[in-house]
């Protein structure tokens, strides 16, 4: 039996029952601490899962390496390498911020001690794999990525996932985890702001999907033993409108509070000094705790064989408060939120058109961060999902059901009136490698466009494939490469229309119809719906298979 944790407490789970072991595993792997949650099949429930030895609490391992040799020997993980004290030592052994080093191409520094940041990304996915509880089957193992990591830090999953025992490796950005683990939905305009051990990250983004569009949906690297890197399926992601960042997180505001108290014999480097900043970092999460009181002092000491006796620092949250405004953090975001916010203007998205803020990252806890924001941005929706555990719990949502054997071969269209132009168009329901059965239904309203219109006829169409081609120079030579598909051209399905009658007569631009459209296990295209103005709810037809 083991105790795992979700939203509504913590409860006791038998995950001896064979049945009920088989499932999703998400690992979110972050700068200061990874993630690693499971979700059953076909049940919503998501499980933070205790790693003996390594996880410091419910589904939170912290993102530390210690490593005596650069080989394949014996390493310490998580939370042996806090219990051992062997954070608190300044040396080669540890490893420590390594995920944004990954796929970067930076030359690494080569000890006997010494991993790369991709040998020490690997080998803490490792031994996180290993130590999975063993009534567990896991299916599938999906993983997150920062949006614009890139293809390098794709390639380096798939090998770091290599040795691991599972049929099924998939790939969600972050960004767009986030979102839906804060209980957003597809097409949604967001502002994720990011604040981790190292680095203050905001990016403004469009979740993928929305009406009329394919809702998001994790990228399978491997199914069934096999690479799909170069198959055509491609990670449908959030849409970055604006980006900023700046080297400025978690461990900076530790040296600020040092330096502020400036203790008496403070190291220039050595075990000494990392001590201290560890000692900086507690009192700062006990000052982010936002059910303390202003002038409420907290003492938080440090001791180290390099420090002659133990050191005391002191300080309230009114002051780290001051002592944040004073070094510039405010002065920063402003200035990065204001970065963001004009590069997303050239792309058509106003400040006003935000659904929401989101907060992620270990800094997501400070209260200084989240006030700041409500002022700057006082008309959006402030979502704070519990910060450590969204972007795997958002990953999860997007994986249920996806196979490679289910994806759609060609889209499905409706056509619809055009009031603006006075001409029919035709609107996508489901699009090509899109999976089915649907996740969710997608709903349209669709408004009468004559006097006294007494029905509605539904006409669908197929979409049909046009290949893109262009020239690139490779090695001082022009070469013709196949870039993608447009699949704006849409012929018109045989046989397939439908009419619903309106009741009473619709008029010009009155919503009549607000329709469901989903696919079901069979591929078939099923449409249920509600009569707006009556309430009346419609015939559940099926409108035949889609491919």
């Amino acid at each position: 039996m083991a105790v795992v944790k979700t939203p509504a407490g913590e409860q006791n789970l038998h995950l001896s029952d064979p049945p009920a072991c088989i499932g999703t595993l998400a690992i979110d792997l972050g700068s200061s601490t990874t993630v690693v949650a499971f979700q059953r099949a076909n049940q919503a429930q998501i499980e933070l899962l205790e790693l003996p030895a390594i996880s410091r609490e419910q589904g939170s391992v912290p993102s530390l390496i210690w490593a005596e040799h650069a080989g394949d020997g014996a390493v310490l993980v998580g939370r042996q390498v806090l219990e051992g004290g062997l954070n608190e030592r300044d040396a080669p052994q540890l490893h420590r911020d390594f995920k944004r080093q990954i796929g970067q191409a930076a030359i690494a520094e080569t000890t006997s001690h010494r991993l790369s940041p991709e040998q020490a990304g690997a080998r803490l996915l490792l031994e996180i794999w290993k130590r999975m509880p063993p009534e567990l089957t896991i299916e599938r193992l999906v993983l997150t990525a920062p949006v614009d990591q890139g293809a390098a830090y794709c390639d380096w999953l798939v090998q770091a996932c290599a040795p691991m025992d599972v049929g099924e490796v998939a790939l969600v950005d972050e960004p767009t985890a986030a979102a839906l683990g804060a209980g957003l939905a597809a097409g949604s305009k967001l502002l994720v702001v990011d604040l981790g051990g190292g680095t203050l990250d905001l990016s403004l983004v469009a979740l993928e999907g929305g009406e009329g569009r394919a809702a998001p949906l994790a990228q399978l690297l491997r199914f069934r033993g096999k690479d799909l890197r170069d198959s055509r399926q491609t990670l449908r992601q959030a849409t970055v409108l604006g980006k900023a960042g700046i080297n400025l997180g978690g461990r900076d505001f530790d040296r600020w509070i040092l330096d502020a108290l400036q203790p008496e014999g403070l190291p220039d480097e050595g075990d000494g000094l990392i001590a201290l900043l560890n000692a900086a970092e507690r009192l700062k999460c006990r000052l982010s705790d936002s059910d303390r009181s202003e002038r409420e002092t907290l003492i938080e000491l440090a001791s180290s064989r390099d420090l002659e006796h133990p050191v005391q620092l002191r300080m309230d949250r009114q002051t780290f408060s001051q002592l944040l405004s004073d070094r510039g953090l405010f002065t920063a975001l402003e200035g990065l939120l204001e970065q963001t916010l004009k590069e997303a203007e050239l792309k058509g998205c106003r400040r006003e058109d935000l659904d929401a803020v989101v907060l992620v990252g270990g800094g997501a806890h400070l209260p200084q961060l989240k006030q700041w924001l409500e002022q700057a941005l006082p008309s959006t929706p402030m979502l704070t999902p519990p910060p450590m555990a969204a972007v795997a719990k958002g990953a999860l949502s997007l994986t249920p059901g996806v196979r490679l054997q289910d994806l759609l071969q060609k889209g499905i269209s409706l056509r619809c009136w055009n009031r603006r132009s006075h001409a029919h168009h035709w609107h996508p329901l489901f699009m090509r490698g899109q999976p089915w059965p649907s996740s969710q239904p997608l709903e349209l309203v669709l408004s009468a466009s004559n006097p006294d219109q007494t029905s509605v006829e539904l006409v669908l169409g197929e979409a049909q494939p046009h290949m893109r081609y262009e020239v690139v120079m490779v090695d001082g030579l022009p070469q013709v490469l196949e870039t993608s598909e447009s699949w704006t051209n849409v012929n018109r399905r045989d046989g397939i229309t439908c009419e619903l009658p309106l009741v009473p007569p619709g008029q010009p631009g009155e919503d009549c119809l607000k329709l469901r459209f989903h696919l079901n296990d069979k591929a078939e295209l099923i449409l249920e719906g509600d009569d707006l103005r009556t309430g009346a709810p419609l015939e559940r037809q099926v409108l035949g298979t889609v491919r």
